[in-house]
């Protein structure tokens, strides 16, 4: 009988072992050591390159052909923007979030729909079939076409696929599936790693468009390898607190579309509803003007929103002022309120910054500064700005005010909602000087902001 080769390899530095340890020998890293599937050491193991086996032909790139990539629809209009137009065939999506968040309830949402012109599967590995039928009911959704399997073995779950060939299938969840070739738990970075390789060839070479759910860590990152994320093709993140009514999709990668694309829903008792118009839920209303509220025009993937930016301003009876923000990045605060007190004249050294992104939206892009700054300003001033004024722009370290991108997309929003006054970056005011009926304030410089206003 043919000898085993090593079961075990370090992932940092792909030493081979013959047992589990929980530090490897060479790198001296902790716990990562993995079991890895079992191959029989033979003379059809090594991979001979000189062999008859026909060898790829290298040509060149105008040589390839292409065409456009199949797409069906979900027939969810916020989850196709996300997707980038539709679902591709063959397509492995990996959605992770929060538990509650509404992870399931949006894929089974989907697939009921889509059972009603296409076949669909799905596999529920943590839930039991009452579980899933349940939900169903509690949220008025057609069961009549959709095919459910229980199961968690991942060899089993692909012979039950291939017989029924769907065309669209939802493993719920991936760190609940194993193989038979380890013998590690269900969860494990092994298990979770050849699972996922098994469902994305066996996606590849029928056409069948996977959806995989995943957990998230306390930090907010997708359990189990890293590498889970590069063998999918998009990747998407539920976004927002699960005791809030709003729920936001998010594509962070997209083989098949634009990344940083947003989805917006609103929990109801029927489940996850595409929002249309997201501005309207991002801006708070007030019955008259209050200080520290500054409205902006963020911009994610191809869509335009309105975002109210709130900031309050206090003096601080510490040691040491907090400067915390919430749906902003914080250090990219503590960089604000810096460029704030050397090029603004606004001392905030013995004051503590609280910052916060209505509506629960996370900001990432810079065109957030200047709104930023001006509602820290209006706090710590205690003076209002106008309500139906907004702001956008970059700010540079040495005080300037940088050009945002689509700038003529964020003043078509504004104008859309009735806004009446925009101070905007100089380099972005539009070629007339003029946009429909807005009153625009172009600023270059940090210090003219603070004179303007």
């Amino acid at each position: 009988m043919a000898r085993q080769s090593a079961q075990f390899q370090c992932r940092e530095c792909a030493t081979a072992l013959p047992k589990w340890s929980g530090q490897c020998p060479d790198c001296k890293s902790w716990n990562s050591i993995e079991e890895l599937p079992a191959l029989p050491a033979g003379p059809g193991t090594r991979a001979n390159w000189h062999g008859t086996a026909k060898r790829d032909e290298v040509i060149t790139l105008d040589q390839v052909t292409t065409s456009e990539t199949p797409r069906f629809g979900t027939c969810i209009d916020e989850l196709d923007r996300v997707l980038g137009g539709g679902l591709v065939e063959g397509s492995v999506v990996l959605l992770g979030g929060d538990p509650g968040i509404g992870k399931s309830t949006i894929l089974l949402q989907c697939l009921t729909l889509v059972s009603q012109a296409r076949d669909a599967l799905y596999v529920t590995g943590e839930e039991s079939p009452q579980q899933v039928s349940l939900r169903a009911n509690r949220l008025n959704l057609p069961g009549d076409n959709l095919k459910l399997l229980s199961s968690t073995c991942v060899e089993e779950i692909i012979i039950q696929a291939d017989a029924i060939k769907p065309a669209v299938m939802v493993i719920d969840s991936i760190q609940t599936i194993f193989s038979n070739s380890l013998q590690s738990a269900p969860g494990s970075v092994s298990q979770v790693r050849e699972s996922t390789a098994m469902l994305v060839r066996f996606a590849k070479q029928s056409n069948v468009a996977i959806f995989l759910v995943g957990h998230v860590t306390k930090e907010g990152q997708l359990a189990g390898p890293r590498v889970l994320e590069h063998m999918v093709d998009t990747v998407l993140y539920f976004e927002g607190d699960a005791s809030t009514r709003y729920r936001v999709i998010r594509a962070v990668k997209n083989r098949f579309g634009a990344v940083n694309e947003l989805g917006i829903f609103a929990m109801t008792d029927e489940g996850l509803k595409p929002v249309s118009n997201p501005s309207a839920i991002f801006l708070a209303q007030h019955d008259e003007p209050v200080s520290g509220s500054v409205v902006m025009v963020s911009r994610e993937g191809t869509r335009p929103f309105l975002v109210e930016i709130q900031a309050l301003v206090s003096e601080c009876h510490g040691g040491h002022p907090r400067r915390l923000s919430v749906g902003l990045e914080s250090n990219r605060l503590a960089m604000l309120i810096a460029i704030l007190q050397r090029h603004g004249g606004v001392p905030l050294y013995d004051q503590d910054v609280f910052i916060n992104a209505v509506g629960g939206v996370r900001i990432a892009e810079t065109g957030a500064d200047l709104a930023i700054m001006l509602a820290i300003l209006s706090s710590y001033r205690d003076r209002p700005l106008n309500q139906r004024s907004l702001v956008f722009g970059e700010v540079g370290l040495s005080g300037e005010i940088r050009p945002v991108p689509n700038g003529e997309e964020r003043l078509r929003e504004a104008s859309k909602h009735g806004f009446e006054t925009a101070i905007i970056p100089k380099a972005n005011m539009p070629k007339g000087g003029t946009f429909n009926d807005l009153k625009l304030i172009p600023v270059s410089h940090l210090a003219d902001t603070v004179d303007t206003l």
